[in-house]
């Protein structure tokens, strides 16, 4: 082979990679093994977890709250959120996408709205669409499962909303920008981002900081497994009745299923406590909080791992709905801790293995999911459950 035609193979594969979003199957099977894994290895994926350590350590810094929370840099609820926006930095930057965008004042004013009323369902439910949902319902919590039907709930409610707004409110089409300079520079740069999230590692395994240092990592192999596949929670439940397209519907039952079986494996064998990810919230918290994060992550365009994603790559909309979403769900969750009525409002938890077995929880739960991905396509067929404006 002649050192052109390698050159030639190298130049295809990395616009394979970078320069073409990937199937959404194929990153949902990668976020389902990325899930088992980072489980295995520590802890269960999540994201509010982390904007919430961020909107603390605000309010601390602010004089707020009295009590020091845990390090930023080392809390591994930060650590993965922190790899999720470092990872789709570093890939938007490869694949020349990174750029401030900026949209209409109305949208910028929806972007922070929307990101306080998910910081407020996530409290409740004990997790954005991630932790509250896809993890939980990992974890064998049905709280998992009732936030599910909670986010389709709010997700119809916010796509009823955006129709309303489009004929009652007139928004203007002002202050929409997108400045990108520097794209051949992009993938330089983006290289050197995400050559130094493997230097933050292994500092910190210099430091006795090893499982910190590889949940950073497993946090930007997700940011940059969703950014290229431009995979957002968000459509897996406001597609069916926007557009009815099952794509996204899809790629989360790959995940899913795959993330359930291996949880149900590690619990199983003893390798990782059974009560590990099972949230406090059924069936209130979930089942209310679900529709309340539902409904503001359509107003805001982005869940929580899609917010912070698309925050990664320049869209000043989400930018400003992650930090409201950090103050937000700081706020209330200190709020319903502080208060027996409050958490008591929120549920308690349910292990789904210890009504049904191992097996027949697993066997229900890929049923279920199963069933969600029939109804998916022949909605994207029949285009029953499809709104109308």
């Amino acid at each position: 082979m002649s050192e052109g035609e390698l050159k030639g193979i190298l130049k295809r594969g990395y616009g394979v990679i970078f320069y073409e979003n990937w199937p959404i199957w194929l990153s949902g099977i990668i976020i389902g093994i990325l899930s088992v894994l980072c489980f295995a290895w520590g802890r269960p994926w999540g994201v509010a977890g982390g904007l919430k350590n961020w909107g603390d350590w605000i309010f601390y810094g602010l004089g707020i709250y009295s009590k020091s929370p845990e390090p930023f840099f080392q809390s591994t609820n930060s650590l993965l959120t922190l790899g999720l926006l470092w990872g789709a930095f570093g890939a938007s930057l490869m694949s020349k996408e990174f750029a401030i965008r900026f949209a209409p004042k109305w949208e910028l004013l929806k972007g922070c709205v929307g990101g306080i009323i998910m910081g407020v369902g996530s409290a409740m439910a004990g997790g954005c669409n991630v932790g509250g949902f896809f993890s939980a319902t990992s974890a064998l919590s049905l709280s998992g499962l009732l936030m599910m039907i909670g986010l389709f709930v709010g997700a119809y409610l916010g796509l009823r909303y955006l129709y309303w707004e489009l004929e009652h409110i007139s928004t203007g089409q002002g202050g929409a920008a997108s400045t990108s300079g520097g794209q051949a520079v992009q993938p330089y740069l983006g290289a050197l981002v995400l050559l130094g999230s493997i230097v933050f590692a292994y500092l910190y395994a210099q430091e006795a900081l090893t499982r910190q240092g590889v949940l950073l990592l497993f946090g930007v192999a997700f940011g940059i497994t969703i950014q290229r596949a431009r995979f957002c929670f968000v459509r897996g439940f406001r597609d069916i009745f926007m557009t009815a397209e099952a794509e996204i519907p899809k790629g989360i039952t790959f995940a899913i299923l795959i993330s359930i079986l291996g949880f149900a494996i590690l619990k199983w064998a003893g390798l990782r406590g059974e009560e590990v990810y099972v949230p406090q919230a059924f069936w209130f918290g979930a089942l209310v909080g679900g529709i309340i994060f539902g409904f503001g992550m359509v107003i805001a365009g982005g869940c929580g791992s899609g917010s912070v994603w698309r925050a990664g790559e320049g869209q000043v909309k989400l930018m400003l709905a992650v930090l409201f979403f950090a103050l937000s769900t700081s706020l209330t969750e200190n709020w319903i801790n502080n208060s027996e009525r409050l958490l008591k409002l929120m549920g308690t938890s349910v292990f789904l293995p210890n009504y049904l077995g191992y097996f027949w929880t697993v066997v229900v739960l890929c049923l279920f999911f199963l069933l969600y991905l029939i109804v998916a396509v022949w909605n994207e067929k029949t285009e029953k459950f499809l709104v109308e404006p």
